[in-house]
C-alpha cells in the first residue's frame, strides 16, 4: 500500500509539473523517475524494462530520416504546391492537410506522420506569415483520428486486435464511420476556434502565388532518393507486421539509409533530434511503469468493470469514457493491456464482448487528443513548434485539445449506441 501511495503521489506530482509549466516537462519526467529509483518503488532494471524502445526507435529514426530529406528541398516544394493549390487560403490548407494526415496516420505511425507534415506547415507559415499553429494543432487532432480507424493506426489496436481476433476490415467497419464523422466535427470546430487567426496578408498570398515550387529544389538527385524512401517506408510500415518486424527497426533502417545516401553532415542531423522529448518519453514511461508496478492501473482499470455491474451498455459506456479521460494524462498502452485480460474474463462468462473492444479502441485512441501529453504525435509536434519560435504551452493545448477530445468521444458514443443497442447497420 505504502508503494502505491508514493507511486501515485510522484505521478500526480509530475503531471501538476508539467500542467504548471513551472518545471520543463523532461526535467518533470525525469526527475519522476529518479523519485521512482531513489524511493525503491522501482529498481534501475524495472524501471528501464517499462521504457518503450520501440516508439522511441521510431520517433529517433523518423526524426533523423526527416532531418536528411529536409535538405532536398521536398518539404518546401509541397508547401508551395499546396499553397497554390489553395489559393493561399490558410483554411483551406488547414483542411487539406488534415485530411491528409488523417489518411496517412491510418497507415503508419502517427509520429512519422507528423514528422514528414509539420515542417511543411512551419514552410507555409513562414511564406504567409502567419501563426502555424493552428494548422498544426490541426494535424495533431488528424493524426490521432485517423489512427484509430484501423488495426495498424494505433498501438492499442493492434493490441486489441491480436487479443481478440480482429482484423484490419474489422475495424474500418466499427470504428471507420465514427472516425469519419468526428473528424469532418472537428474540422468545422477548428474553423469556429480559429476563424479569426487563419487570415493571411493578401501581398503575401500574391507573393506566394508567383513562387516557382520547381526552384525549392535544391539536391535533385536527394528528392528522388527521398521519395523512393518514403513510399518504401510507407509499404514498410503498412507490412511489418506481417514480416514480424518491429516499427523502430523500420524507421531506424530507414534513417541509416538515408544518412550514408545523403550525404549530409552527421552531426547536424542528430543535432535536429529532438533529444528534451525523448528524455520526456523515457521518464513519462517509467513514470507510469512505477502505476503499473503497484498494481494501481490494474486496481482503476477493475473499478471500471464493476462499476457497471455487468450491464453491457454501461460497461461499454464506462469504458469508453473512462479510457478516453485516463488516456489523456495515462499512456494508454498499459492501461489497454491490463483491460484486455479483464474482458476476455466477462467474455467467458458468457457476455458479448465484441462492443467492449471498440469502446476501448475509440477511447483509448481518440482520448489521446484530450492533452498535450495525450499521444506521442501530440509532444513531438509541439516541440517541433516550440523549437522554431511557436511554442504550445500544455494549457493552450488543453483548452483546444479537450473539445476535441469530448466531441470525438460523444460522436463514438453515440455511433456505438446505435450500432449495438438500437442496432442499426452501420
Amino acid at each position: 500500500m505504502e508503494q502505491e501511495i508514493i507511486a501515485i503521489v510522484i505521478f500526480v506530482v509530475v503531471i501538476g509539473a508539467i500542467m504548471t509549466e513551472k518545471v520543463h516537462r523532461a526535467a518533470a519526467a525525469l526527475a519522476g523517475t529518479v523519485a521512482l529509483l531513489l524511493t525503491g518503488v522501482l529498481t534501475f532494471d524495472e524501471a528501464v524494462s517499462y521504457i518503450d524502445f520501440n516508439t522511441l526507435g521510431v520517433l529517433v529514426g523518423m526524426m533523423m530520416f526527416v532531418a536528411v530529406v529536409k535538405h532536398s528541398g521536398l518539404f518546401e516544394y509541397v508547401s508551395i504546391k499546396s499553397a497554390k493549390i489553395a489559393h493561399g487560403d490558410p483554411w483551406k490548407i488547414m483542411v487539406m492537410f488534415m485530411i491528409i494526415t488523417a489518411f496517412c496516420s491510418a497507415f503508419l505511425d502517427n509520429v512519422t506522420t507528423v514528422l514528414l507534415m509539420g515542417p511543411m506547415t512551419l514552410t507555409i507559415g513562414k511564406m504567409l506569415k502567419i501563426n502555424p499553429v493552428p494548422i498544426l494543432l490541426g494535424q495533431i487532432f488528424a493524426s490521432n483520428i485517423g489512427g484509430t480507424m484501423t488495426l495498424i493506426g494505433d498501438p492499442p489496436n493492434i493490441m486489441i486486435g491480436s487479443a481478440a481476433g480482429l482484423d484490419f476490415l474489422d475495424f474500418v467497419e466499427n470504428t471507420g464511420v465514427a472516425c469519419i464523422i468526428g473528424l469532418i466535427a472537428v474540422i468545422f470546430f477548428m474553423k469556429f476556434a480559429y476563424k479569426k487567426k487563419l487570415l493571411a496578408d493578401q501581398d503575401a498570398i500574391k507573393d506566394v502565388m508567383e513562387l516557382d515550387e520547381s526552384k525549392a529544389i535544391t539536391d535533385r538527385r536527394l528528392l528522388h532518393e527521398s521519395v523512393v524512401m518514403i513510399a518504401l517506408v510507407i509499404v514498410a510500415f503498412i507490412l511489418h507486421g506481417h514480416f514480424g518486424i518491429q516499427t523502430a527497426t523500420v524507421a531506424l533502417t530507414a534513417a541509416a539509409i538515408m544518412m550514408v545516401i545523403g550525404g549530409q553532415d552527421i552531426d547536424e542531423v542528430v543535432g535536429d533530434v529532438e533529444w528534451p522529448t525523448l528524455v520526456f518519453f523515457t521518464g513519462l514511461f517509467i513514470v507510469v511503469g512505477g502505476m503499473v508496478k503497484t498494481g494501481v492501473i490494474k486496481q482503476l482499470a477493475t473499478l471500471i468493470m464493476q462499476a457497471s455491474g455487468g450491464h453491457l451498455v454501461a460497461t461499454m459506456m464506462i469504458l469508453l469514457w473512462a479510457s478516453a479521460f485516463l488516456s489523456a494524462i495515462l499512456d494508454n498502452i498499459p492501461f489497454v493491456a491490463t483491460l484486455i485480460p479483464l474482458i476476455l474474463a466477462m467474455g467467458q462468462q458468457g457476455m458479448d464482448i465484441t462492443p467492449l473492444w471498440w469502446a476501448i479502441s475509440l477511447g483509448a485512441c481518440l482520448g489521446g487528443n484530450g492533452t498535450q501529453i495525450g499521444a506521442s504525435a501530440n509532444v513531438v509536434l509541439s516541440g517541433i513548434s516550440g523549437r522554431h519560435g511557436y511554442p504550445i504551452s500544455f494549457n493552450d493545448y488543453t483548452k483546444v485539445g479537450m473539445p476535441v477530445m469530448l466531441i470525438t468521444v460523444f460522436i463514438a458514443m453515440i455511433f456505438l449506441l446505435l450500432k449495438y443497442q438500437v442496432g442499426l447497420p452501420i
